[in-house]
C-alpha cells in the first residue's frame, strides 16, 4: 500500500510572563473535535510564512495578537482525525509566540476553551509525547534564551 508523506501544520506555544510574579505561562486551548488539550495551529495557505500562519491561528482560535518567531522552535507529529473519521499522519511546525496582547472577540470564540498554565502543566495536560517535550523544551529555553534575546533586542 502506498504511503502519503505527513501533512503539514504550523503551530504557536503563545507565551507570557505573570504580571505579579514574571512566572512564564503558556496557553493551551481545547480541540473543537474532541475537546483534548493542544495548542493553537493550522493549515498551509499559500504566500504566508510559517510564523505568520502560526500568529494567525493563535489569533483565529484564541484571540491572541502576538509576534511568533520566525524559525520553528521544533516540531512533533500526531495523527489528525478528518472529517470523514480517517486519520493521517500531520507534521506539526511551532514557533514561540510572545504575546502582546488578546481581543475578546474572535472567529472561534464560545468554540474552544483557553486556558493559562505553567510549562510543566502543559506538558501533562496534551497527549503526543513530542509536544509534551517541547514543553519541556521551552520552560529551560525560556528561562535563559527569552530574556537574553530581549535584552539584546532592547540594546540594539
Amino acid at each position: 500500500m502506498l504511503q502519503r508523506p505527513p501533512r503539514q501544520q504550523f503551530a504557536a506555544i503563545c507565551h507570557r510572563k505573570k504580571k505579579k510574579t514574571g512566572d512564564l505561562e503558556v496557553l493551551l486551548i481545547t480541540s473543537r473535535d474532541t475537546g483534548r488539550w493542544v495548542i493553537p495551529k493550522g493549515w498551509h495557505m499559500p504566500g504566508k510564512q510559517p510564523h505568520s500562519i502560526a500568529e494567525r491561528e493563535a489569533f483565529e482560535e484564541a484571540g491572541i495578537k502576538g509576534k511568533a518567531t520566525s524559525d520553528p522552535i521544533g516540531f512533533y507529529t500526531y495523527m489528525k482525525k478528518m472529517r470523514g473519521g480517517h486519520k493521517v499522519p500531520t507534521r506539526v511546525q511551532v514557533h514561540a509566540l510572545e504575546v502582546k496582547g488578546a481581543v475578546k472577540e474572535f472567529p472561534e470564540k464560545g468554540v474552544r476553551r483557553l486556558e493559562w498554565v505553567t510549562c510543566d502543566e502543559a506538558a501533562a495536560r496534551v497527549e503526543e509525547p513530542e509536544l509534551k517535550s517541547l514543553f519541556a523544551e521551552f520552560a529551560k529555553m525560556s528561562q535563559y534564551a527569552l530574556p537574553a534575546a530581549k535584552k539584546a533586542a532592547e540594546r540594539a
